[in-house]
């Protein structure tokens, strides 16, 4: 198949592709005899490997690691699991982050709601005094 081919099937464009051979997660594919790529048919389910790895959020680094253990047997599925609870612990944790965040925000504008003569902006005077700390 040709790059385009692959592509289209693949839902990615040409140079993603070309992007994946060189980071090494797609086998660089001979030319045929007229210089253009020609895939074998396994690379579309590899890119397709590639994008839904990265969907649960996989780093390409996690991803390359993963598609080394797609032929092994138990011990590659242990390896897997370990990968993927990294994964996992790195979500909650921004998860987390994330959840702290919108409730300093909520505090923030909920403060917003006193009568002007009453406040400064507190939400302004908080991102300054964080901007200042760092």
């Amino acid at each position: 198949m040709r790059s385009g081919e692959v592509a289209g099937k693949a839902g990615v464009n040409v140079q993603t592709l070309r992007y994946y051979e060189r980071r090494g997660l797609l086998a660089e594919p001979p030319r045929s005899a007229a210089g253009y790529r020609a895939y074998p048919a396994g690379a579309v389910e590899v890119v397709r490997f590639v994008k839904r790895a990265q969907q649960l959020g996989f780093t390409l680094d996690e991803v390359e690691e993963l598609l080394g253990m797609t032929d092994g047997g138990p011990a590659s599925c242990d390896a897997a699991r370990t990968v993927a609870e990294q994964r996992l612990a790195d979500l909650e944790a921004k998860i987390a982050d994330l959840q702290r965040m919108r409730a300093s925000l909520r505090r923030l504008v909920a403060t917003c709601s006193r009568p002007r003569r009453d406040r400064e902006c507190p939400l302004l005077q908080a991102v300054g005094t964080n901007a200042e700390g760092s």
